[in-house]
């Protein structure tokens, strides 16, 4: 078993970039760091679970795990997106194992008790014997299903597992700002507009790639031959979050060289060339065009196994989906070109030397910024 880290070790992390070093390895290759983490990080502050396209209408309901936790995401006869643990209050049973419509109420497989989509226990068949439906010791309002945290931003659903972070609204208010020009309704494109990636590395490395371009000469030359690393620029906001920005983004046109997709509304001419993209600390991982975005769910497994949920939206629910798919398919080859990065710095972390590597003062900021806001996390918690 690897030895466990001190909160001494990270005071290298927390410096100032010029002579901060990364993360110690433990923090991408120990299980007992990734438990630790996962309460810390993962379940304390907003994380990302889900999209609510994967319940697009009115009774759809989808079973997911998340650090083991068995959640059920449904969309409430109020339109609602709620999460709630994905289990019957009387015997613990799974109640939902496959994403379905709940038509009329949550039944639990196992004895029958029923909840409504909003969570309320509303029928306990039997309980008090045979034909009685009712016992005094089973009060039906304090057994309702218990709620997970939750807030939609964006279309991710980010949840609070621990319950005691403060509002979303307040936590990312800066970056709810520094976007509100996309505060307008966005559209899923459907199948042809999501996929997933697996990864053999801790979840970390997949959000600390994104943070920068940095790597674009080399692991997306295509990419970088319209979008160079010149052309970007960096996002910063201790404690808050990080990214890069580009001041050149290519708009997608049709086979006819027309834009492909609509703009989305009322933008400034900022955004006629310029995109951004940013991480959501601590796993969710967003990007804006003019005429399109994508939310990025990095879904961790456990301390080496990681999924990418990769979704992409529009600014009108009537693009077409041939150049929908095209879109889809040039973004999955960007992505994918990161994958032998990260995972080759997975592998790269069981060398005992390394000590968490250096950074660029002028490259690496974005990927420093995440550093420092996992070292603080941890180190709040230990303390």
């Amino acid at each position: 078993m690897a030895n466990r880290v001190t909160p001494k070790s990270l005071e290298s992390v927390q410096r100032p970039i010029h002579t901060a070093t990364g993360l110690p390895n433990e923090h991408y290759i120990d299980p007992n760091i990734f438990k630790e983490e996962s309460e810390a990080i993962l379940k304390a502050s907003w994380a990302g679970l889900a999209v609510g396209a994967d319940i697009p209408e009115i009774g759809d309901a989808k079973p997911v795990n998340f650090l083991n936790l068995p959640l059920l995401l449904i969309r409430g006869t109020d339109a609602k997106v709620r999460v709630f643990e994905n289990i019957c209050r009387h015997r613990g049973m799974q109640l939902v194992s496959e994403p379905r419509k709940i038509e009329g109420a949550i039944r639990c497989p196992y004895h029958s008790w029923c909840y409504s989509s909003k969570g309320k226990l509303i029928s306990t068949p039997h309980v008090g014997g045979a034909g009685q439906n009712l016992h005094p010791s089973i009060i039906k309002e304090t057994l309702g299903l218990n709620e997970i945290r939750s807030h939609v931003w964006r279309d991710v659903v980010f949840i609070n597992i621990s319950g005691d972070a403060l509002s979303f609204s307040e936590v990312h208010a800066d970056l709810i700002k520094r976007w509100s020009e996309f505060d307008t309704k966005i559209y899923h494109g459907g199948d042809d507009s999501k996929f997933q990636l697996n990864l053999k590395s801790n979840y970390k490395l997949v959000v600390e790639n994104y943070c920068e371009s940095y790597h674009l000469p080399w692991v997306h030359p295509g990419l970088n031959s319209y979008s160079r690393l010149e052309d970007h620029y960096n996002i910063v906001k201790y404690g808050k979050f990080s990214g890069q920005g580009t001041l050149l983004y290519s708009q997608f046109k049709d086979r006819n060289g027309q834009a492909a997709f609509p703009d989305f509304p009322n933008l400034s001419e900022k955004w006629n060339k310029g995109a951004e993209y940013i991480t959501v600390y601590p796993n969710v991982l967003l990007g804006v065009q003019r005429d399109h975005a994508f939310a990025i769910i990095v879904e961790p497994k456990c301390h080496n196994e990681t999924v990418e949920h990769i979704h992409f939206y529009y600014a009108s629910d009537t693009t077409e989906a041939k150049n929908r798919t095209i879109n889809t398919k040039q973004w999955k080859e960007v992505f994918e070109e990161d994958i032998f990065v990260v995972q080759g710095m997975q592998s790269g972390r069981h060398a005992p030397s390394f000590d968490g590597g250096r950074f660029s003062p002028i490259m690496d900021e974005a990927t420093h910024c995440y550093h420092d806001w996992v070292a603080n996390k941890i180190s709040a918690y230990r303390n």
